[in-house]
């Protein structure tokens, strides 16, 4: 037999043993899923957030609106000035404003004289209702001294009479001066009231002329100045808004106003601490606790309260939650964009795994993949119990689990979870520290079923040659 002849047997019996081998380790992994494991531990500590954005605000700021009619003359401020209570911030134009002021001045003045006027004619006349009085006196007792002598007729009856006629003209002449009296004190009151009116507006018109120097009632930044030197302004009538002059904000007590989840919301509580980081200050993390939750959703869509909404809708809802600050820094402004991590709970040494090895499967499932276990006597796997009985359709019925690893087969068993963290989450029945339970892959994961035959692969998945750097 020729060489070439020897080569090519030798070669094609080697090709023959080597598919052999293939279908047979091809048959033997076959239904084989390739999992990647991690074992059961305790966490020192395990910490549940909730994140949610929104922007920085300070607690206390004012919006400066105008507050009448007129041409701005003059801006004092710019804006990032720092300003305090009472400093001047805006001018407008007065002219009409000062002319009311001094013509009502003028007229207060006039009708102050005039009380003056009025309370010297009425002690004047109380002055002389005195005097008439003394001479109704006067004139009564020599009447009834004129009465004695008459009878006993040492006066003639002309001398009578011309005494009755006195005390007559006497009394007369009280009555008349305490008419005068009275009419004199209604007029002093009279100009006493128009004195107090006149005093009103003089108030009034002060104050239209002081609305047109505009004064800061905080203390605080100037943080937004939209209007420019000549523009005219109007103030608010009725629903409309004034002109819009700037924007005051006291960044002494800087908050986080964030918009939460409405499934996160009842995790968050007034007092819980926060770590809030701000775009414009990366690198940084702010401390700061919850001192405010909104009790009203909000759309996301619009931001309006659902109240105001005039049609029932499934969009998802946001809840506010106001964070404030322990130590902000000064360079703050109010509208940042800012990020908040509320610790809602935290627990010590508990059992954890990773949150991607949860898996759900339904009580069918379950417990098909039990009985098929029983049926396999020669299996020497610790099958895990099956989960109890549920009133409801099967089918539909789902369990909570992990997949743990015994021996070669991946057991589902049902598990209790508590508070979650980032990636990890508490188990607090149904594992123990040193269980070695399914992680991934995430294919692997969804597809995989109870009792099903599984290869460990932790080792370090390739990146594709596209994505290596």
């Amino acid at each position: 037999m020729k060489t070439w002849h020897k080569v090519t047997i030798g070669v094609g019996g080697a090709a023959l043993l080597g598919g052999v081998v293939w279908f047979g380790v091809n048959q033997a992994n076959k239904g084989v899923v390739t999992v990647q494991t991690a074992k059961v531990a305790t966490q020192e500590s395990l910490v549940s957030q909730v994140t949610a954005s929104g922007e920085v605000k300070p607690t206390t700021y004012t919006n400066v609106t105008a507050q009448g009619f007129g041409r701005i003359t003059e801006i004092l401020v710019k804006e990032g000035d720092h300003i305090k209570k009472g400093d001047r911030l805006l001018l407008q134009e007065n002219i009409q404003a000062n002319a009311d002021v001094q013509a009502q001045a003028a007229a207060t003045n006039s009708a102050e004289s005039g009380v003056q006027a009025a309370e010297a004619s009425y002690k004047a006349a109380q002055s002389d209702l005195l005097s008439q009085q003394a001479n109704l006196e006067k004139a009564k007792l020599d009447w009834e001294r004129g009465q004695g002598l008459y009878k006993g007729g040492l006066i003639p009856k002309q001398d009578f009479d011309q005494r009755k006629t006195s005390y007559d003209a006497a009394f007369a002449a009280v009555d008349s001066s305490k008419a005068r009296v009275q009419s004199l004190k209604a007029q002093l009151e009279q100009t006493r009231a128009q004195v107090n009116q006149s005093r009103a507006v003089l108030v009034r018109t002060q104050d239209i002329l002081h609305k047109t120097a505009y004064t800061s009632p905080i203390n605080g930044i100037v943080s937004y100045l939209p209007v420019r030197l000549g523009e005219y302004v109007v103030p608010g009538i009725q629903n409309s808004n004034g002109s819009f002059l700037m924007t005051l904000s006291d960044m002494s007590v800087v908050t986080a106003e964030v918009k939460v989840d409405e499934t996160d919301i009842v995790n968050v509580k007034t007092g819980q601490d926060a770590d809030v980081t701000i775009d414009a200050v990366p690198g940084k993390v702010f401390k700061g606790k919850v001192t405010e939750i909104g009790s009203q959703a909000v759309l996301r869509s619009s931001g309006l309260a659902t109240t105001q909404s005039t049609t029932s809708t499934q969009e998802a809802k946001d809840f506010k939650v106001v964070v404030t600050l322990d130590s902000p820094p000064e360079n703050l402004r109010p509208g940042l964009s800012t990020t908040a991590k509320i610790k809602t709970a935290e627990k010590k040494n508990v059992l954890a795994i990773p949150i991607q090895a949860l898996a759900v499967r339904t009580r069918k499932d379950l417990e098909e993949a039990s009985k098929n276990a029983k049926k396999n006597s020669s299996s020497n796997v610790t099958l895990a119990a099956p989960p109890p009985a549920a009133p409801g359709d099967p089918k539909k019925d789902e369990v909570q689990g992990v997949f743990v690893v015994n021996g070669k087969k991946a057991i589902f068993r049902p598990v209790e979870t508590g508070i979650s963290g980032v990636t990890d989450i508490e188990i607090t029945k149904g594992l123990r520290p040193g269980d070695e339970i399914v992680t991934g892959s995430y294919k692997a994961l969804r597809t995989l079923k109870p009792e099903a035959d599984v290869k460990v692969d932790n080792t370090t998945p390739k990146k594709p040659e596209d994505q290596q750097s």
